[in-house]
């Protein structure tokens, strides 16, 4: 039906596209003709590839192409075969292939090899449950399997696709058709990108495929090129294990039962654990995954919550998905999941992991892997969804839709949930739990807000107010670590050498997300070598320094919203020695992200002694 030289873009857009007609297997080679340039007409008008098809009619000639340029069709270029090249369409039908042909159709797979390409269609099935491969990341997967049959892992593929265990496709997704055109309100839009979902505006000309302007997508360019011409391989859809195990029955759910009790949980821990598992052992509401937000404050220890819920998935006989926006997290994270898992396969996936193509029944990853797979977890976990990079990234929530299945679940954690969560929170449309308490059970510390000028206007001056020098004083005599954030990293090497005046007798150092040395010296600072850290933001979260104070300069720059000062104000009291640490928000006038900051940390102090959470009295 497809010629080779039909590029791969276009041959899958034909078959997401094909409609049968009466009669249709009756048709001659003339019939057959003009219904493909029909419906290629029609790819022209929706994508707007009048000048690549015109390119492409140049360079495959009178071969492919009648002499008038016109771009239809001859038959005898009809029924040519894949023979292993990459980017090409599918043959059925008659002509000229590469083998014989029976009746119109390819003649049988030869006997003697036909165990073997069933073996081998099985394994690459197995091998790529779960996952979405471009052809050479494919080619990586089975490089440690035994050889291919004859027609090579193609072959494989090709009887994978046609027993439902495998989807080949284009990695971009071809033009909607006029009636999905008509619902968007839009003519023609660029192609989107099937990895990532973003639109793939940029075109260049092709080797593979041989066209003029090839589109591509530079979003997801990190992972290989997601191109037009470029073959997609996608485990098929695969049903989530059962909703309903021990947790539904109750042994699971009750606070201080079986199924927590293992883990060592506090009282508010194992409350939001025991939500969770309810919500996991609800039947399926149908309409997508479920999802589940833990609304958790800086400290409470949201690792520990989330091993109840991988451990239900996993008993199941599902998989589970912890992801993560960061490297250092994940590596961090790894051990801890291995300990706390020991008997179950781990695979640890980040940039330059050597595990990339490691099976496992349980995997952490950092956001930006989670292209890789399709449909392929029971449970996903996003821990930090309001951090960089994943926050307002559509390409990396797209992936996480994406690898999950479509009756699993969603688990989300964060201290500081994106607004839009929130309002869901609110309105009864998106499950949630709170735990408003640290693992010690002492209230948070409620920020301090004092006026002084701005952090450039103190460098131009080359004087600290007398306010701040007094409330760092204080830190530094009750022998506390104390965070300084900046909004500014170009602010912070002149504004070490105006803290060194002021404060002559202890080691004060500056770093950023541009300092070759920071995780040298965050373990400095965490061992107390250095005792006043400048920073930024890159240390507002994933970093507990025992006996900590934190002060935030310039608190009224739109730099940092609510969630920011949050999480820096989360850096104080996290440790059971000293939790009661200090937080300051200094600027010269006071906003409603500070506003709202300080309201937020007094809600969750509130909640947790209305539940008998805490061990102290709240500050005031």
């Amino acid at each position: 039906m497809l010629s080779t030289q039909l590029p791969l873009s276009q041959a899958s857009w034909l078959v997401d596209q094909f409609e049968p007609v009466r009669n249709m297997n009756e048709w001659r080679m003339e019939a057959w003709q003009s219904y493909l340039n029909a419906k290629l007409d029609l790819y022209e008008q929706l994508s707007g590839e009048v000048e690549a098809k015109k390119a492409w009619a140049e360079q495959a000639g009178a071969k492919s192409w009648n002499g008038n340029g016109s771009g239809k069709w001859r038959g005898d270029q009809m029924g040519k075969g894949i023979d292993g090249e990459g980017g090409r369409g599918i043959s059925i039908g008659t002509g000229s292939g590469t083998r014989e042909r029976v009746g119109g159709m390819p003649k049988p797979y030869p006997a003697e090899h036909w165990a073997q390409l069933e073996q081998c269609a099985a394994l690459l099935a197995e091998r790529m449950s779960g996952r979405q491969l471009l052809a050479a990341e494919a080619e990586a997967l089975l490089a440690a399997e035994p050889a291919m049959p004859p027609g090579g892992w193609r072959a494989a593929a090709q009887l994978a696709r046609l027993q439902g265990r495998l989807q080949l496709t284009a990695a971009l997704e071809g033009p909607a058709t006029r009636r999905r055109l008509a619902w968007l309100g839009r003519a023609r839009s660029a192609p989107r990108c099937h990895r990532c979902g973003s639109e793939a505006r940029q075109r260049v000309p092709c080797a593979a495929c041989g066209l003029a302007a090839c589109a591509y997508c530079e979003a997801c360019l990190a992972l290989g090129r997601s191109r037009a011409c470029a073959l997609l391989l996608r485990s098929a859809a695969h049903g989530a294990v059962p909703a309903r195990g021990e947790a539904s029955r109750g042994t699971a759910l009750a606070p201080t039962g079986g199924g927590l009790a293992r883990w060592g949980l506090s009282a508010a821990q194992s409350a939001a654990a025991a939500a969770a598992l309810a919500f996991l052992a609800r039947s399926p509401a149908g309409g997508g995954p479920g999802r589940f937000l833990l609304w958790a404050v800086t400290g409470a220890g949201k690792t520990e919550m989330i091993f109840p819920l991988i451990q239900h998935t996993l008993d199941q006989g599902g998989r589970a998905l912890v992801a993560t926006p960061r490297r250092d997290v994940v590596l961090e994270l790894a051990p801890r999941l291995a300990k706390a898992f020991p008997d179950t396969s781990l695979a640890t996936l980040y940039g330059g992991s050597s595990e990339r193509w490691k099976d496992a029944r349980l995997t952490l990853a950092t956001t930006h892997q989670l292209m890789r797979f399709y449909q392929g977890f029971d449970l996903v976990i996003i821990d930090e969804l309001d951090a960089f990079p994943y926050h307002n990234d559509p390409m990396l929530a797209h992936a996480a839709a994406s690898c999950c299945k479509p009756e699993g679940n969603f688990i989300y954690l964060s201290a500081t949930p994106p607004a839009r969560l929130q309002r869901e929170v609110a309105l009864g449309k998106l499950a949630h739990a709170k735990v408003p308490v640290r693992f010690h059970r002492h209230p948070l510390p409620v920020p301090k807000l004092i006026n002084m000028p701005t952090v450039a206007q103190c460098i131009k001056r080359k004087q600290l107010p007398a306010v701040i020098v007094k409330h760092i004083r204080t830190s530094l005599q009750r022998d506390a670590q104390v965070f300084v954030f900046v909004t500014r990293i170009a602010q912070i090497e002149a504004f070490v050498h105006l803290m060194r005046r002021n404060f002559a007798n202890i080691s004060i150092e500056g770093t950023s997300s541009q300092d070759a040395e920071r995780a040298a010296k965050v373990i400095a600072f965490r061992e107390r070598s250095i005792r006043l850290l400048v920073t930024t933001t890159i240390l507002e979260r994933g970093v507990t320094i025992p006996r900590s104070d934190v002060f935030i300069l310039d608190a009224d720059n739109g730099l940092f919203d609510e969630a920011s000062l949050v999480q820096m104000a989360g850096r104080a009291g996290r440790s059971l020695d000293d939790p009661a640490g200090r937080v300051v928000f200094a600027a010269s006038r006071r906003t409603l992200s500070q506003v709202r900051a300080v309201a937020q940390i007094r809600k969750m102090n509130a909640i947790a002694r209305r539940k008998g959470y805490l061990h102290s009295p709240v500050p005031k």
